[in-house]
């Protein structure tokens, strides 16, 4: 069987082509690549921490290695990712031949390797690369503090994927609101969709402001404008508290249908999932403050409030996800064992975001490793192995071939390890005062075996990393043939080919529910 991931003809033709399936290929190819940078740099740093003292960089070096590591994972791969997981499915899910505006796609997907290309290239210049974090902060960020090329490449550069994230936005949710298919009503998308809906939503209203926040700093390094640092945050953070669930509700979305297909029963609570989703969109824009609690210049008590009840709308989520396993028979496929993961894991950066969100324990907590816990339990323990449920269950639609199920099990036991070995330490550390984004510590015990223990886990996670690229390559050269719909499953991409034709679809059944093709199964029994 011959493996047709993408139509073109030769690197040229896929670099150009601007049907929706390329761009999103091309879009997590680029992001891809740059996960390998961000990972790589993140070794670096976790073995400079393995012990107090300097060992393996040196200051300034670190500080350039922390703030690529930060920017890649945000910027360049879990934003990336999120929209490139729409950009490929929703078309297919809704029955639609094409996203809307194809060559504004492929425009969106240059920019957003042109971006990380700019955000590395500060590597090149005589002051090196910015390095004040995936933030960059003023007074930080301002030309006294950070002088050269590196920080204003650095800018330009984030700029330019964030461009990227609202352009793709705009196109996919026009294609939801324009191009479903007859029968395809709103409260009959798939969960996917609904979740890629509401990140479309958060894209739009919240990554203009980090535009506006860019636009600040590059106003105090050339211009000598005089920024109240403060205004910077607020404008920051309304893009960067919305920019995490934009890093989790597609992801949320892949583990909702990978939970429905492995576990054989239809959704349960379909109708107060979306309206948790909708809730739970509104509600994170309403959060952004809670970052700014130690500022003494926001309304630490509102800001508390609506960031504890968010907890009412991911236990909507949580409770339909639990009762579908608990109706449906399990089958422990490695999706379903990332999607397991992902709902325990997760539950860990949850209840933890919680701490933080209350000021009087943030006051002790924040801008420590607990922080650094807590970020890293909802983006790695939680949105990646929700992405690698998805890559696991789609690949098969993708490529029309099987990634190995031994392969992908021996990743998940070293990425179960190696993660949770990583970052709980993070929040003990955190507790005992060890502050983040530092390239040394004091010489205490405490501080160094859970330092040397941390670090131990991230080479864990390294191997695991290159178990899951092995599989990719063996799987992508000689895997086994999947067919067309190898899970059994309840949505439409599942209803053509396998890797889909250039328009999606031939026919399409009957859409009378968000499963369409269970529904088929169900008749015919």
């Amino acid at each position: 069987m011959t493996v047709a991931v993408l139509p073109g003809r030769g690197v040229i033709g896929w670099a150009v082509a601007a049907d929706h399936k390329s761009v999103a290929a091309r879009v997590a190819a680029a992001a891809g690549i740059f996960m390998v940078l961000g990972g790589a740099v993140s070794l670096v740093m976790r073995a400079e921490l393995a012990h107090s003292g300097m060992q393996v960089t040196f200051r300034d070096t670190y500080n350039e290695l922390f703030t690529p590591h930060g920017t890649t994972m945000v910027y360049l791969v879990m934003v990336p990712l999120a929209l490139a997981l729409g950009a490929y499915l929703v078309p297919l899910q809704i029955g639609a031949a094409e996203l809307v505006a194809p060559r504004v796609n492929l425009f969106a997907s240059w920019l957003l390797v042109l971006g990380g290309l700019s955000i590395y290239g500060g590597f090149m210049t005589a002051h090196g690369a910015a390095r004040n974090g995936w933030t960059e902060f003023l007074p930080l960020s301002g030309e006294s503090f950070s002088p050269g090329p590196g920080t204003d490449m650095w800018v330009i550069g984030v700029a330019l994927a964030d461009a990227a994230a609202i352009l793709l936005a705009a196109t996919i949710l026009l294609t939801i609101l324009t191009r479903r298919a007859p029968g395809m009503t709103m409260l009959r998308l798939p969960v996917f969709t609904w979740t890629v809906l509401v990140t479309c939503l958060l894209t739009l209203f919240g990554f203009p402001a980090l535009e506006a926040a860019l636009g600040l700093i590059e106003a105090q390094r050339h211009f000598g404008a005089d920024i109240d640092p403060v205004a910077y945050l607020h404008l920051f953070w309304f893009f960067g508290h919305p920019a995490v669930y934009v890093m989790f509700f597609p992801f949320l979305g892949a583990v909702a249908e990978v939970v429905q297909v492995f576990s054989g029963a239809r959704l349960v609570g379909y109708r107060a999932l979306v309206l948790a989703l909708l809730g739970f969109a509104t509600g994170s824009m309403t959060v952004w403050a809670h970052h700014m609690f130690t500022t003494g210049q926001v309304l630490n008590e509102y800001f508390a409030i609506t960031s504890t009840s968010l907890l009412i709308f991911a236990g909507v989520e949580y409770f339909d996800l639990t009762a579908t396993l608990w109706r449906g028979v399990v089958r422990f496929s490695v999706p379903m064992l990332f999607a397991l993961a992902f709902l325990a894991q997760f539950a860990i950066g949850g209840l933890t975001g919680v701490i933080v969100a209350s000021p009087v324990l943030d006051y002790h907590l924040n801008d420590s490793y607990f922080v650094v816990g807590h970020f890293h339990y909802t983006l790695f323990a939680g949105s990646m192995f929700a992405l690698f449920a998805g890559v696991y269950y789609w690949f098969p639609k993708v490529t029309g071939r099987f990634l190995s199920e031994r392969l992908g099990r021996a990743h998940f036991w070293l990425l179960v390890v190696g993660t949770n070995v990583t970052f709980f330490p993070m929040f003990a550390l955190g507790y005992l005062g060890m502050t983040r984004r530092v390239a040394d510590y004091p010489e205490r015990a405490s501080l160094d075996w859970l330092n040397a223990v941390s670090s131990a886990g991230a080479a864990i996670t390294g191997l695991a990393m290159l178990v899951f690229f092995w599989n990719l390559a063996v799987s992508l050269a000689a895997g086994r043939a999947a067919g067309d719909d190898p899970w059994g499953g309840h949505t439409l991409e599942w209803a053509t080919s396998s890797p889909p034709p250039r328009h999606n679809f031939d026919r399409l059944p009957p859409i009378r529910s968000f499963a369409p093709l269970l529904d088929l199964r169900e008749q015919r029994r």
